[in-house]
């Protein structure tokens, strides 16, 4: 009973920790991925269709083929729509649950009774036998503990959409620990341990019989739950398809002693985790390659990506020991030449013999080692993640296996403390170890927990984590570009069009900050150079409909009509919509191509029939062709769709004023000076109406103000000279 309430006071600890490490992450902004993926997500707007929320876009973002991540969203966008509180709520919430089960697993695993007889925590089996258990539950509560406060996991928990590895991670140690609890028998009767072995009195009961609890009905229990542990993992991330064979590894390791004897004692269970396979493989099939972004159809080569991994995960291996500088966004840099990671390489391949060696000859410690590669693999091997070449993200579960061996190798050496083994060789007390571990634990853990909060700050705001990326990944164009595109956003074009350039000057043939420039200094009104910009990401990319678009719309206000209606023409062909059609027929509209011009408008408005622009369109086609009535028809149903549209209200007020209807047409002349107070067509315009009224006082009043904003307007002093005229006739 005192064991249980010690691993419950470590639960209650291990919670504490990690709300104190992350207590500040709950106002993180959205960023990057989790606006495509979150808030422009329509899949997720409706909780109740079940259908829809498991089948997430196929836009290569991180819910691309993964319907339960979609789900938790759906779950979130429902409790707090898009604010931000309860998205990161519900992610703390998975990684403490994983930080839990990973306490649970490292505590049982060193509680089993090792197949060849020695104990994972000493090397000499008869003493360790005796008190291994009084040992298990420091080390554990140690391994979980820096597991799930070490800064390195920021990315998996304060970037929302990463939830993806942390759900994971989750589902992956529930399969592992559920496997565990699985394999656990009835206890047949307990094993005294002799006093001349270890020291101590006759009923003590060895650590083999207590391991040995549970029912043959709980184990069932326990093994179908891994099962659906394993199958909900296949529908959350890629990276669960090594999970059945980590658990295979593990059987063999720590349970069976043998491959062989792991398939012979439990092999429907390893049928039914290989069977969960098919999910997965149909998932990656309708992801279509996650949007064109993962596997071997990327722009990216199998051995380029390899390269890269190489000096990947020797950076990771640092960053577990010293987590500084970590980095948001490493882009998507490739490593060409493989005389460019020789060193990183050869410790790798070192690395990765050890492993294998330690498999066949220290199984215990291979399997830490293969925990460390096997799940890596398919996301730092061969198969090319294109919109990412490194990510931090990807060390969630890895850092496990990093944390344990140090955990363990620091175990060791204070086994040589006099409070581990007294002069007297007597067995050690329980408090004095507590107090030990605690004075070990607690300068990694503060500092940890401390670097955490401080990198959940960068997360408070995109310009806050991508000025954070660009200081600490200054080649990154990436992370300029994505700046460039924050500065933009607000009103500081000097210094994003600073950002920009740097970016293309990083990569030049980036099409992404060729066209993001192009687009921002069309906004700046800099035409000339937003076309230079836009033709070099067409050039660059000739398939990029947006771009074409743009163009388009810079060709327009040159005004290079005819080359705009080319690049809207191939716009079209790739990628048809309403935008497309209604900029074309703008364009024809400009080269006197009605009937051309027309066609195009009404097929935008039956793809998008609330464009209000397409009506206003057409009402100036239909007077260009004499039909006042189709004129008329068609700006009201503009200012039906947008009330405040100021050139339909003007255009409507001139229509209906030259056929007569003098009262409806100064109403509409009014609501562009209650929307545009400085319009001196306005104010002209209503002037005219109010004359042709006979209210000459009110006309003269309307022409003052005309003449204060445009004081040269010749036709605007005629006709308040023949409103005063007027006045004066009127005067007795």
């Amino acid at each position: 009973m005192r064991h249980a309430w010690n691993i419950r006071i470590g639960a209650v600890l291990l919670s504490l920790a990690a709300l104190a490490a992350w207590s500040n992450s709950f106002h993180g902004a959205f960023v990057l991925d989790d606006i495509p993926t979150i808030v422009a997500n329509p899949s997720i707007r409706r909780l109740g269709a079940l259908g829809t929320v498991l089948s997430p876009p196929k836009i290569g973002s991180p819910v691309t083929g993964r319907p339960l991540v979609n789900l938790t969203l759906a779950l979130n966008y429902a409790a707090s729509g898009t604010q931000v509180w309860s998205y990161h709520a519900l992610n703390l919430l998975i990684h403490l649950l994983a930080g839990l089960t990973l306490f649970g697993v490292v505590r049982r695993t060193l509680e089993q009774p090792i197949p060849c007889g020695r104990s994972l925590l000493a090397g000499d089996s008869s003493r360790a036998s005796s008190f291994q258990q009084s040992n298990t539950l420091p080390i554990a509560f140690a391994v979980a503990l820096l597991w799930t406060v070490h800064p390195l996991q920021t990315e998996s928990v304060t970037y929302v959409v990463q939830r993806a590895e942390s759900l994971m991670g989750l589902f992956f140690l529930l399969t592992l620990y559920c496997f565990i609890r699985g394999t656990e028998y009835p206890t047949v009767g307990t094993t005294k341990t002799p006093r001349h072995e270890v020291g101590v009195s006759t009923d003590r009961v060895s650590s083999v019989s207590l391991c040995l609890r549970g029912s043959k009905s709980g184990s069932a229990s326990w093994l179908a739950l891994s099962l659906l542990s394993c199958l909900a993992g296949m529908a959350t991330k890629e990276v669960m398809a090594v999970a059945p064979l980590i658990v295979l590894l593990y059987d063999r390791t720590f349970l069976a002693g043998s491959f062989r004897a792991a398939w012979r004692q439990r092999r429907r269970v390893y049928l039914g985790l290989a069977a969960t396979w098919l999910l997965l493989a149909w998932l990656v099939a309708s992801a279509d390659h996650r949007g064109g972004t993962a596997g071997f159809g990327t722009l990216v080569s199998p051995w380029n990506y390899a390269l890269v991994q190489s000096g990947a995960i020797v950076h990771y291996l640092r960053l577990t020991g010293w987590p500084h500088p970590l980095v948001f966004d490493y882009g998507t840099a490739v490593v060409h030449s493989l005389a460019e990671v020789w060193w990183q390489t050869i410790i790798v391949l070192a690395l990765l013999g050890i492993t294998i060696w330690a498999l066949v000859r220290k199984p215990r410690g291979g399997f830490l080692g293969a925990w460390f590669f096997l799940i890596l693999t398919p996301s730092s091997s061969v198969v090319p993640v294109a919109t990412q070449t490194m990510a931090e993200h990807r060390m969630y579960l890895p850092l496990a296996a990093v944390i344990t061996l140090a955990v363990l190798g620091l175990h060791r050496l204070l086994q040589r403390s006099p409070a581990y083994r007294p002069q007297d060789h007597s067995l050690p007390d329980t408090r004095s170890r507590v107090v030990l571990w605690s004075v070990v634990l607690l300068v990694p853990a503060l500092a940890f927990g401390w670097l955490t909060a401080r990198r959940n700050e960068a997360y408070h705001s995109e310009f806050t984590l991508w000025t954070d990326t660009v200081a600490s990944r200054p080649q990154s164009s990436r992370a300029h570009n994505n700046l460039a595109w924050i500065l933009q956003q607000q009103g500081k074009a000097g210094e994003a069009n600073a950002q920009y350039a740097q970016a293309i000057a990083i990569q030049p043939d980036y099409v992404t900050a060729h066209y993001d420039w192009g687009v921002a200094l069309l906004g700046q009104g800099r035409v000339a150079e937003a076309i230079v910009q836009l033709e070099a990401a067409v050039r660059l990319a000739p398939d990029h409909a947006d771009a074409l678009l743009n163009l388009g719309n810079a060709l327009m206000q040159v005004p290079r009509a005819a080359e705009a209606v080319a690049c809207y023409e191939r716009a079209l062909r790739i990628k048809p919509g309403a935008d497309a059609h209604y900029d074309l027929g703008v364009a024809l509209a400009e080269l006197d191509r009605h009937d051309e011009a027309a066609a195009h408008l009404r097929k935008a408005l039956e793809l998008a029939p609330d464009l209000a622009g397409a009506h206003f369109q057409l009402a100036r086609l239909a007077e260009l062709a004499g039909q006042p009535e189709d004129a008329e028809r068609e700006y009201l149903e503009t200012l039906r769709l947008a009330p405040d549209h100021v050139l339909a209200h003007s255009m409507l007020g001139l229509l209906l004023a030259h056929r007569g209807q003098l009262a409806p047409a100064a109403g509409h002349f009014r609501a562009v000076i209650r929307q545009q107070p400085e319009d001196a067509d306005g104010h002209a315009n209503l002037g005219n109406v109010l004359l042709l009224q006979g209210q000459a006082r009110e006309a003269i009043a309307q022409y003052g103000e005309a003449l204060r904003l445009r004081p040269d307007d010749p036709r605007t002093k005629e006709n308040l000279e023949l409103a005063r005229e007027s006045l004066r006739m009127a005067s007795p």
